[in-house]
């Protein structure tokens, strides 16, 4: 056991000191950070006041446009040929065309512009114009509009789960769906990317020869597991830096942009491009909108403050290592078998199929996370890492989470015994074509 401990520090120090690391864990944050930064600084920077000019032949329309904070129209009443021609002299973000035509109402409109018009803007146009027409169909054809809109009603539908003992905790699917598929993405990613590092510093140990220097020390199986166990410290190190400097940065760009992170009531209904219609019964139904709105909001974060965040942040810890140590057990295997990693291919395909399919059967998984697929995915040790995780965020039975976990942990036990058997032999194997037949022929050998 001694051994194996040196062997951890040696991997450890010596893959924190690397240059590599250094630089992905101080950009890892910042770009997920970016993530959230970005789009806000983004929104700030380009929230720029828009003058669009209006055309309107039929007369229809006429202060129908409202004016918001960065949106604002103004009425033309000139040619629209002579507008066009002198369009680069205005200081117009587009102007809006609307011929007259021979039916009673139009159904079209030109916005032109010497760039493509911000889709927001294309929106609140025709919406409006949409708004509009039907009032006049519905005008013409003796129905009150007021009595109509009256009756649209919007329904705030909110989620409580009942736990066994009767107690009753707010829940939101979509949030569970977020946590539960960031989880199991992050442990495919993390499987991956640190599984194949231990497959390539055991092609790099055996090709550059000084494996043999080191196993005149140790046994094999203690330096598979040496390695193993070094590259997951170095993993899970890298992991908990990435959120705590992540939070730090989005931390920090919060208390000097707090105002930004902030929607009133007009900017969450309409985000900023529309404005509330002086029709008092128009007013009541944005009203209602803002109130369901707002409801939403209040009801996911008290599904998030419900989350127990214990639970999943150990689930996510315990099943990214199990996970990590049964396929970095066979990562190592096969980069003691090849000799270099241009060989790996054909023996890469059986071990990432399993990562594969579990990411792909993710979708099918969110939709039902209670049934047999769902069961039988998050069980098997080459899937339930994922699946699992995925699972979790809705609420897992005892059962169904201690089998995952006991077969787990049975399924690293037995890849860890099968892999040694390759790694013995296979790491000191130069020069020849390894095929599955010759793996066989391995795992058969006694000690």
């Amino acid at each position: 056991m001694k051994k194996i401990f040196i062997i951890i520090k040696r991997e450890y120090l010596t893959r924190v000191r690397k240059r590599s690391f250094i630089i992905m864990t101080i950009l890892g944050p910042i770009l997920m950070a970016a993530l959230f930064i970005v789009p806000v600084y983004i929104a700030e920077k380009t929230d720029e006041v828009k003058t669009i000019g209006v055309v309107d032949q039929t007369g229809l329309f006429f202060n129908k446009f409202h004016d918001s904070d960065n949106l604002k129209f103004k009425y033309i009443f000139s040619d629209i040929q002579e507008i066009k021609n002198n369009f680069s002299k205005s200081n117009f973000y587009a102007v809006l065309y609307i011929p007259k035509t021979k039916l009673n109402v139009p159904t079209t409109g030109i916005l032109y512009s010497n760039k493509n018009p911000n889709i927001n803007v294309q929106s609140y146009i025709k919406n409006t114009m949409e708004k509009e027409i039907e009032g006049l169909k519905l005008k013409a054809s003796g129905i009150n509009e007021n009595i109509l809109r009256s009756v649209k009603t919007k329904i705030h539908l909110s989620t409580i789960k009942i736990n066994k003992g009767g107690k009753e905790e707010k829940s939101n699917t979509e949030l569970s769906m977020t946590l539960g598929f960031v989880g199991g993405f992050l442990i495919y990613i993390f499987i991956f990317m640190y599984g194949s590092q231990v497959m390539r510093g055991v092609i790099e140990e055996k090709t550059s020869r000084i494996v043999e220097v080191i196993i005149s020390s140790v046994k094999p199986f203690q330096l598979m597991m040496g390695k193993i166990i070094g590259v997951a410290l170095v993993g899970l190190t890298q992991f908990l830096l990435w959120i705590v400097l992540t939070f730090s940065i989005i931390g920090v760009f919060k208390t000097y942009y707090h105002s930004q992170f902030n929607i009133n009531k007009t900017e969450q209904v309409f985000l900023g491009d529309n404005k509330l219609s002086p029709d008092s019964q128009e007013m009541q139904n944005k009203n209602n909108a803002v109130d369901i709105k707002n409801a939403d909001i209040n009801s996911a974060l008290k599904a998030f403050n419900s989350i127990d965040f214990g639970v999943i942040i150990s689930s996510f810890l315990f099943f990214f290592v199990g996970g990590y140590l049964l396929y970095a057990a066979l990562f190592a295997a096969i980069g003691s078998a090849v000799d270099s990693e241009a060989d790996t291919q054909q023996f890469m395909m059986p071990i990432t199929i399993p990562l594969i399919l579990a990411i792909v059967m993710s979708q099918f998984i969110i939709n039902n996370p209670d049934g047999p697929v769902a069961f039988w995915f998050s069980i098997i040790p080459f899937t339930s890492p994922i699946i699992m995780m995925i699972r979790i965020p809705f609420g897992v039975p005892y059962f169904d989470l201690i089998l995952s976990i006991v077969l787990l942990i049975i399924g690293f036990l037995i890849t860890t015994w099968l892999a040694a058997k390759i790694y013995r032999t296979g790491i000191l194997m130069y020069g020849k074509k390894v095929n599955y037949k010759e793996l066989w022929k391995w795992i058969k050998y006694k000690s």
